[in-house]
């Protein structure tokens, strides 16, 4: 059985990160990751249609960005596991969704836009589903492990030392003597 301290996590920087520092990350990760996979898509929407291209940047670039925000974006300290790489991949199919319903509105308002304005509808319609992902992210996928438990194992020390101040001592041996209704008695 490993000790208890080699199974807790290690932030980075031993603190996990607050609101608006997992919000920065999260941009420069995410928003990083997004911008190379625009230029990805608009290179396999050449070779292939573009939702199917979509799809397959989507997929690795969830991958990869669940991966990092684990890592850095969250402070968990530890890399994803399959549950917050599902939870994330359901996040980024609504991503998927979002993004590919707004180039659809698009073509179908223009009917040959341009790639510069492909890129605009895409990469506003990837920032309004990033916002979504990040909260989703932040407040459900990487809510439990972002203090590596440390929030679980804080309550469990304040329920010990709560109930150690409860204990009343018992003695542990008699009395010498023995109290008779005699040794009560007023001037004995």
């Amino acid at each position: 059985m490993k000790p208890q301290l080699a199974q807790q996590a290690k932030t980075v920087g031993d603190v996990a990160p607050g609101p608006f520092a997992s919000f920065v990350r999260f941009v420069v990760c995410g928003g990083g990751i997004g911008v190379l996979s625009s230029g990805a898509v608009a290179l396999l929407a050449g070779t292939m249609p573009w939702a199917v291209a979509n799809a397959v940047i989507t997929v690795a670039s969830t991958v990869l960005c669940t991966e990092l925000h684990a890592l850095f974006t969250f402070g968990t300290g530890k890399r994803a596991g399959w549950r917050q790489h599902w939870q994330s991949a359901g996040s980024a199919t609504a991503a998927y969704a979002v993004t590919s319903l707004a180039v659809l509105i698009l073509h179908l308002v223009q009917s040959s836009p341009g790639m510069l304005t492909e890129q605009v509808v895409y990469l506003s319609a990837s920032g309004l589903a990033g916002i979504g992902r990040f909260l989703v992210l932040r407040l459900f996928v990487f809510a439990g492990v972002r203090d590596g438990g440390q929030d679980r194992d804080r309550a469990f020390v304040r329920k010990a030392a709560a109930a150690r101040r409860r204990v009343v001592p018992v003695p542990t041996r008699l009395p010498n003597r023995v109290l008779t209704p005699a040794a009560f008695a007023v001037g004995s």
